[in-house]
């Protein structure tokens, strides 16, 4: 999540060097990163959309709000790969409640309308625990401590996220020692969603 930026460069990288494939829910807050999606996207990856903005007040303050700024997002990836995908991730996942601060009820309506508007959303059921400042160690702890046998797990390549690209190769390594296959969202994969809050 939050890409692209230097960082994403780094993350294919790595992820090619251990034949792992994974999906990219970039914004457009960093735009002179912009040829890292055709890039992933070039290497097999999945792009998917994780809203232009990403602020919560901008995105969160009504149904025509938040469809306007993944429209946004939508048209920017389309620029670099050709077509608008259909694969999407709610800032804060669907059972934030952030989102009730500014629009009460909004996330029960999205979670219904983007899928009647030809999207998937995508929540986590793993996580690295990236978004908070936490140590390389602690990032590989928490990341290497899921067992279903599908997971979606969540971590961050924005620009600040410098240890997450640092606990990549070990957390590929343990999932490949586990028998895991790291595969790109695609229209058959296992869907990830919360309960919704708002």
């Amino acid at each position: 999540d939050d890409g692209p930026s230097e960082n994403t460069k780094k993350i294919i990288d790595i992820l090619d060097q251990y034949d792992a494939k994974a999906t990219f829910f970039v914004t457009g807050n960093n735009k002179k990163c912009n040829k890292y999606i055709k890039e992933a996207y070039e290497k097999g990856h999945t792009i998917g959309l994780h809203t232009y903005s990403h602020d919560y007040k901008e995105v969160y303050s009504s149904m025509d709000a938040y469809f306007d700024d993944l429209n946004k997002i939508g048209q920017m990836v389309k620029e670099q790969i050709g077509f608008v995908p259909k694969y999407i991730r709610f800032p804060g996942g669907s059972s934030n409640t952030k989102s009730a601060s500014y629009c009460k009820g909004l996330m029960t309506t999205l979670v219904t309308e983007v899928q009647n508007r030809g999207y998937q959303y995508y929540d986590w059921n793993g996580s690295s625990g990236d978004g908070a400042v936490r140590t390389t160690e602690q990032l590989v702890d928490q990341a290497t401590s899921f067992h279903d046998n599908n997971i979606i797990l969540l971590s961050h390549d924005s620009e600040t996220k410098d240890t997450t690209v640092e606990a990549l190769p070990k957390i590929i390594e343990y999932y490949q020692s586990q028998g895991y296959v790291f595969k790109a969202l695609d229209l058959n994969s296992y869907v990830a969603h919360h309960g919704v809050n708002n």
